[in-house]
């Protein structure tokens, strides 16, 4: 099948450079306890609806799941520590043979984090584990020439991921608008750190660049929710016409991806009930909505978005360098045959561009048909059809013979009975995945420390939905239940590796200031006195003529002649 990835005991582990950069953000000295799970890639349905014509770009879906946590004194015994969840992120890859999509699900806090008394100035360890978290899976799954793009929605609530949570005190929840600008300053970095490696010419990426749209807001109001005095490139705006890989001219469903629990695809379902009901004969064109910018404009009275909180769309978007139009299977993927698939376009006119020639057998045949575009044509379906029938020798009468003689055979003799076999070790074939395809990337740079299936992994996720974070005592009970279920469903090479343990090393500003600061002693002539009794009641000592000081004005003394009294009336 091709180049396959097995993890060994020794690397089940996600790679240390992950937890190297965790280290180098988080404040000095200060523990934090790293959870990642995550899934192979599995064949989901596609983001984006296939135009008219078209058959939809072949999509994998990577799963991934990280949670922080943190050792406190417990209330019941000082002497001892319990350990409690103090973040969470999911995170959902959708990799096609044309780019790459991170799709951030959800975030949450449970609000302990504040038990750590960290000093003031420190910055947000949940906002450095969300960015250097998104900055390395994108670069483990960073392929040649195919652009990625990280993609999410904020939306205010009190709790996404740990009920009870927002029943403790120390919880800090964010508001609408703080929400939207916490993204944008998560996302920010991301930016202007891929824009200073390509002043140095060391980044594969053309143009790298932020959108964000808010419905029901103008580009000047959006404008605020940007970082200020940020070098990065901001557009208020949608990126979803320039990332087609069709382009404009298709229907504006085509142009809008199709998330899990997204407010635009819950519209995106109710616009696409007109098609079925209209029946248009496959034009693909909504009734309502006519254009991308009239959607956005039909978003702002949604009710997600309407409801008197602001819900805001982010993008940070890649370019590659060079993009090509040549889509090829790589050596690791083709074993014995080599095969090509031209990704292009072409009217229905007379003229046939040259069929691929193609060496179909188990692993190849299927996946290359794929991607090959429908022509509306019969007679070029004949043909390609005819082409691939020569190529397949007909071997249905030859198996029927041989069935009907298997038929009549009788069994004679003695029964032997088979002796059974015994498991001597427990072999996980879930690794057995080819690690590069047309399709994606699946490197163990950006594996977690336990992968589990597709339902495993629901599972888990959706027992943290069940559990209880209301208090310290059954936060700590309810994070120990979680970590103890998922080391139970992980393989027994990976059990050993389930929660990593990050000492962060970077040292505050404030810390260096003041470990470099001298003391300064104050000159005696910038010492000021205590004034007097007199002086604190509005009197001013008098002034003797002479002594008056050098920079003090002269003082003029008036003789008795000079004073007219006032005539008694």
């Amino acid at each position: 099948m091709g180049a396959l990835g097995r993890l060994s005991t020794n690397s089940s582990i996600a790679s240390p450079t992950f937890l190297q950069r965790l280290a180098a953000v988080l404040p000095k000295d200060i523990n934090f306890k790293i959870y990642h799970i995550s899934t192979p890639p599995s064949r989901t349905t596609a983001l984006y609806p296939a135009p008219p014509g078209d058959r939809p770009d072949r999509t994998f879906c990577e799963s991934h799941f990280l949670t922080a946590s943190i050792e406190v004194p417990s209330k019941s015994d000082a002497l001892r520590t319990i350990e409690v969840l103090v973040f969470a992120i999911e995170i959902l890859i959708y990799s096609t043979a044309y780019s790459t999509t991170f799709f951030v699900s959800k975030a949450d806090s449970t609000g302990y984090l504040h038990l750590l008394n960290l000093p003031k100035g420190t910055v947000s360890p949940l906002r450095v584990i969300s960015a250097t978290f998104l900055e390395y899976l994108g670069e483990s799954r960073q392929r040649n020439n195919i652009q990625s793009v990280i993609s999410l929605f904020a939306r205010a609530q009190d709790q996404y991921l740990f009920p009870g949570s927002v029943e403790y005190s120390g919880k800090h929840v964010l508001d609408d608008r703080g929400l939207v600008k916490w993204w944008c300053r998560v996302l920010n970095p991301l930016i202007e750190g891929t824009r200073i490696t390509q002043h140095a010419k060391q980044s594969p990426w053309e143009n790298v660049g932020g959108y964000l749209i808010i419905p029901g807001l103008d580009t000047y109001e959006t404008k605020s929710y940007v970082p200020r005095g940020t070098k990065a490139t901001w557009t208020m705006g949608h990126p979803l016409s320039e990332n087609s890989r069709h382009g404009s001219t298709v229907p504006p469903r085509c142009l809008i991806p199709h998330f899990p629990d997204d407010p635009k695809s819950r519209y995106l379902d109710e616009l696409d009930e007109e098609i079925n009901k209209r029946r248009d004969n496959g034009s693909g064109h909504w009734k309502s909505v006519s254009s991308v910018e009239q959607f956005w404009d039909m978003m702002a009275f949604r009710q997600e978005c309407s409801a008197g909180r602001l819900v805001g769309f982010i993008w940070i978007v890649f370019r590659p360098v060079a993009t090509t139009k040549t889509l090829e299977f790589e050596k690791g993927y083709r074993q014995s045959t080599e095969t090509t698939i031209l990704s292009q376009t072409w009217n229905d006119d007379d003229t046939l561009p040259p069929l691929p020639k193609l060496a179909l057998n188990s692993a190849s045949s299927f996946q290359a048909l794929s991607q090959l575009p429908i022509h509306r044509c019969p007679a070029k379906h004949a043909e390609l059809d005819k082409s691939l029938s020569s190529s397949q020798p007909s071997s249905r009468s030859t198996k029927t013979s041989t069935v009907s003689k298997d038929r009549k055979k009788k069994l004679t003799g003695p029964i032997t009975p088979r002796q059974p076999r015994i498991k001597t070790e427990n072999k996980s074939y879930l690794l057995e995945r080819p690690v590069s395809s047309p399709y994606y990337e699946w490197r163990e740079q950006g594996r977690g420390q336990v992968i589990v299936e597709e339902s495993d992994y629901k599972r888990v996720t959706e027992l943290i939905l069940r559990l209880d974070f209301a208090n310290l005592d059954i936060a700590s009970s309810s994070s120990q239940r979680w970590t103890n279920e998922v080391r139970s469903a992980a393989p027994a090479v990976m059990k050993q590796s389930w929660g990593r343990v990050v000492t962060g090393t970077l040292v505050l500003e404030s810390e260096e200031k003041a470990s470099a600061a001298r003391v300064n002693t104050l000159n005696l002539g910038l010492v000021r006195k205590r004034r007097k009794a007199d002086d604190a009641a509005g009197q001013t000592p008098p002034v003797i003529a002479g002594k008056a000081s050098a920079g003090s004005p002269a003082v003029n003394d008036i003789s008795a002649g000079l004073i007219r009294k006032k005539p008694k009336v």
